[in-house]
């Protein structure tokens, strides 16, 4: 009886390889998708992904990476790098780097050979604030596969993810997020027992499941006729009994390799070959080997799942005879396989089980071989591919901290030149691990033990990891002297990562920092804290402070010829000076500061974020969605257009919203959201679109949905006075448009009790929307408690002062307009807000919920014939705006008054919360109701026909009819059914 080691065909698996090849026809006409497989070690993963790959014809472009086995600190991009490798060897360096367009740069910095056929771009990533040069990698790597994949569908294969090292999670996140047009196919495998609680992949599969485009499968195993099938594929000669085969199912619980394993020992020719144990087996085709095989694999074990020959041959200590003689025994064997110019073990489990079996001197012995292999092949590369994570990991292995410390720097280094931040930071966390065991640490690193603190804790930021970057600079503080240069700096470092966590007492540190730079030498240092530190008081609305600490950075920095910095201060001052109403030269310096910017990225998006936000809050509205699509027509251009262009996209939302571009901006908003922003540009985005929601009548829905998000906007709003104004007016809204007053004025009237005055771009709109409350609960005070009532009525004098102390703000007039109206609701303040409401500095909505308002005023004074014009006016800028919500109203309120508008239905009635000045509620219109009318509707509710009614209440049956349709019409409802439902909602 005769065996192979692997089978001929694959077994059970055609449903999975169907569901391959039809991602792959849904990826030729355009659609990108990502297949995730998981399964337990030897189910079976690598055998369906090759059997997929052999299918696949010329009309494809194939490229594959596998994941290294490198301990806790795995080797930046490794998959990635290998797999682009094989894109640029297809393709040539030049199509690789013209396709890559403005990311050169960029894909040099990730795949450095690039170099050398590059003659246009050199130098490296410029890195903009929030770590955002691993976006402009990123989107390069975007760019390169949605390019290349116009001429060829790509699919790019990803293996055993579990070994996956952060930066490479970071980058397939990203991919996922964003390839929405590209013809590729991501495949990505996983072994599910490694993958245990804390395990980074297992974030990063909770997340991809989220994806439209990603798909998750799991191989289950084998059942006993599964397995009995692939025995018959293994054995070419007599079958074997059946209590062999029940053994075989048993022992091996239905896992592929283990059937190939235990079939493989002997041929199956009776039971007593089952090994006793998982490492018997694994380990029974290895010990069957001659000795130099034996140790050929236990060197090759050291090196990984695959070594390339050229390696394998550098640390072996035999001739190139012996070396070849034991590599085919192996693969004779079916323990090694050959691909291309690299050893692999058939399994990693086998590797696994040979690594385990090694003795700890002969473990420390190959580590070392392999580390002097890489640093030869390092010396060799010259600047070439980075090898410094692979020489720290095996030095490591080879128990040599001494040896293991330099090039533990040199690969941090390399991995954060990669932008590899994760990477870089545990590398640095390594480092400080090695620091106190090597003689003159900090000759061979360059550096203090601080300053390596210090950048590993900003690694750590770059990362998203805020909590253990501020732990890390907290610990550095605790150890560095207050007289040590690096105390401010540290100092600085622990202030801005504690605000960027939405914790407050930055601007203390920041403060002690400044009173602890020393007199001289430290201008630089001096001025980037300043700037740190006027940005915090902006932010805080400490106006007159970050005025007066903005001008002085300003003079400093313009001192030392540090332009960055020059044109940030210059920025801050001119928002500041703008919120204290210094508008007019607040718009000329930030002009200024866009010239002082002299092509610096940071600053650059610095001045197009609060350019195109200044002109949003003072009424420019046209201006301001073009300075945002400007900077973002430059960050399309620098290649970061989904990483730091989805701030200047958010900066677009709010102005295009105002303008009634209610498409674009929710396009926007959806793209912008579907790249995972960091958490203050995410508040952003939510808040509009919440407010997008309400004013678009899907009021349950935005309530629904920030129930939800509250908690998370939480920390922003603590600490940010802009985004806590701009969230509480939503909230407000919400509030009133389902009817819970008391609710919105919890959440609003904090603008009334803030420390200093309010930023008055964000509290005018607010301040009007607490008048609506004030308004609503005036009219019903039983909508709320007794208490409550007082305080919210009470409050009316508050609005209106505060009101008063904002009348410096360009916008003011309107906003007091409308306040006024809403406080007092007479004919003549409706058309005095209607008015204001047309000048070009007001947001589009304004003006049809005004000319609905001086309706209802109308109505009020019963002046019926100017309510219904008034009312169709109302109503069809309403329709022409896509302000759902006042249409809605419009609609309702029309009806209940029995006043016929062209173009207006029942439907219209009932397309969402009305609730934009108070909720709509439907206890308003049954109050309307004559007692007759409440009489039929009863008898309605008992299911009688019109006929019933009129013998009920000795009326015709056509008066009856007359009655049903008024109430109908009162009430906005389409049927009897909705009319019973809408009056019992209000009892």
């Amino acid at each position: 009886m005769t065996s192979s080691s692997s089978s001929p065909t694959m077994i059970a698996r055609d449903a999975e390889l169907e569901w391959l090849n039809s991602l792959l026809d849904a990826v030729r006409v355009g659609t990108p998708a990502t297949a995730v497989i998981g399964g337990e070690a030897g189910i079976g993963k690598s055998r369906l992904v090759s059997e997929f790959m052999a299918g696949l014809g010329p009309d494809v472009r194939l490229v594959l990476g596998q994941c290294v086995d490198l301990g806790d600190v795995a080797a930046p991009y490794a998959p990635v790098k290998g797999a682009l490798r094989q894109l640029v060897a297809q393709v040539g360096a030049e199509g690789a780097l013209d396709a890559v367009g403005p990311g050169r740069a960029a894909l040099i910095a990730l795949l450095p050979e690039l170099a050398a056929s590059d003659a246009v771009t050199s130098g490296e990533i410029v890195i903009t604030p929030g770590g955002a040069g691993s976006g402009q990698l990123h989107e390069a790597v975007a760019v390169l596969l949605e390019t290349l994949s116009r001429d060829l569908p790509i699919v790019l294969v990803i293996e055993d993810l579990h070994w996956a090292d952060a930066a490479t999670l970071a980058l397939l996140r990203f991919l996922l997020r964003s390839l929405g047009s590209g013809r590729l196919l991501m495949l990505l495998t996983y072994r599910t027992d490694d993958v245990t609680r804390g395990h980074p992949l297992r974030l990063f599969l909770s997340e991809a499941e989220r994806d439209r485009w990603v798909e998750r499968r799991e191989l289950e195993r084998l059942n006993e006729s599964e397995v009995r099938a692939l025995v018959a594929t293994l054995i070419d000669d007599e079958a074997p009994s059946d209590r062999v085969l029940e053994t075989v199912f048993r022992r091996s619980d239905g896992v592929p390799f283990f059937v190939e394993e235990l079939v493989g020992i002997d041929g199956c020719r009776d039971e007593g070959f089952v090994p006793g144990t998982l490492r018997d087996l694994l380990l029974a085709r290895y010990e069957r080997l001659s000795d130099d095989a034996q140790e050929l694999l236990r060197l090759l074990s050291t090196g990984g799942v695959r070594v390339p020959h050229a390696l394998l041959a550098a640390v072996y200590r035999g001739g190139d005879e012996e070396l070849e003689a034991a590599a085919r025994e192996a693969v004779t064997y079916g323990v090694l396989v050959i691909d291309g110019d690299d050893y692999a073990f058939r399994h990693a489990l086998v590797r696994e089980a040979i690594l385990a079996d090694l003795l700890p001197g002969e473990r420390a012995r190959f580590h070392a071989r392999y580390a002097e292999a890489y640093e030869a092949q390092a010396a060799a590369a010259a600047g070439g591919r980075r090898l410094a994570a692979e020489i720290s990991y095996h030095w490591l292995g080879a128990r040599d901290p001494v040896r293991a410390f330099p090039a533990t720097i040199q690969a941090m280094r390399e991995a954060r030149a990669a932008v590899a931040y994760a990477t870089s930071a545990q590398l640095g966390e390594r480092a400080l691990e090695l620091w106190e065991t090597v003689p003159d640490a900090e000759r061979i690193a360059g550096m203090t033990k601080l300053e390596l603190m210090g950048r590993t804790a900003s690694q750590l930021r770059h990362a998203g990891e805020g909590e253990r970057s501020l732990a890390l600079v907290k610990l550095a503080l605790a150890e560095c002297p207050r007289s040590d240069p690096q105390y401010p700096r540290l100092l600085r470092d622990k202030a801005l990562y504690q605000a960027n966590m939405g914790r407050g007492g930055s601007i203390a540190m920041l403060e002690e920092a400044l009173a602890a730079i020393p007199d001289e030498g430290a201008d630089e240092v001096r001025a980037t804290v300043m700037t740190g530190l006027a940005g915090r008081l902006m932010i805080e609305a400490r106006i007159d402070e970050s005025v007066e600490m903005a001008d002085a950075a300003y003079e400093l920095a313009s001192a030392i010829g540090s332009a960055r910095y020059a044109s940030v201060a210059m920025n801050i001052s001119a928002v500041s000076r703008a919120s204290r109403g210094e508008v007019d030269r607040a718009l000329v310096d930030i002009e200024r500061a866009r010239e002082l910017a002299d092509g610096d990225g940071a600053a650059l998006l610095r001045y197009w974020v609060n350019a195109s936000d200044l002109r949003y809050l003072v009424g420019d509205f046209p201006e301001a969605v073009r300075l945002a699509e400007e900077g973002l027509a430059r960050a399309r251009a620098q290649g970061v257009e989904r990483s730091s262009g989805v701030i200047l996209a958010s900066n677009a939302v709010d102005p295009l919203f105002a303008l009634g571009e209610w498409e674009r901006a929710d396009a926007l908003i959806e793209r912008a959201l579907a790249l995972d922003p960091p958490g203050p540009v995410r508040t952003y985005l939510e808040r509009a679109k919440l407010w997008a929601l309400v004013w678009r009548g899907d009021a349950e829905h935005a309530a629904e949905a920030f129930r939800r998000l509250r908690p998370a906007m939480g920390p922003v709003m603590q600490v940010e006075m802009q985004t806590r104004l701009a969230v509480g007016r939503v909230a407000v809204e919400i509030g009133l448009a389902v009817g819970d007053l008391s609710q919105a004025w919890r959440d609003g009237r904090g603008v009334l009790h803030e420390e200093v005055l309010p930023l008055a771009g964000y509290a005018e709109p607010l301040l009007w929307a607490l008048a609506r409350v004030i308004a609503a609960v005036r009219a019903d005070p039983a909508l709320v408690s007794e208490a409550e009532a007082a305080e919210i009525v009470g409050a009316e004098s508050d609005v209106r002062a505060l009101m008063a102390r904002l009348s410096f703000w360009p916008t003011h007039p309107i906003w007091k307009a409308f306040v006024d109206a809403e406080l007092t609701p007479t004919e003549a303040a409706w058309r005095e807000a209607a008015e204001r409401a047309t000048a070009e500095t007001a947001p589009r909505f304004l003006r049809p919920y005004a000319l609905l308002r001086l309706g209802e005023a109308l109505l009020d004074a019963g002046d019926r014939q100017a309510a219904r014009d008034m009312l169709k006016e109302a109503f069809d800028g309403a329709v022409d705006g896509g302000v759902t919500a006042v249409q809605t109203r419009t609609a309702r309120v029309a009806m209940q008054a029995g006043l016929a508008l062209d173009g207006a239905t029942h439907r219209d009635t009932r397309q969402g919360a009305a609730g934009v000045a108070g909720a709509d509620e439907p206890a308003d219109a049954v109050a309307e109701l004559t007692a007759r009318e409440r009489q039929v509707l009863d008898l309605i509710a008992e299911g009688l026909s019109n006929r019933q009614i009129g013998e009920r209440l000795y009326i015709s049956g056509k008066t009856a009819s007359v009655h049903v349709s008024a109430i109908l019409r009162k009430l906005g409802a389409s049927s009897r059914t909705e009319a019973v439902y809408l009056a019992r909602a209000t009892r």
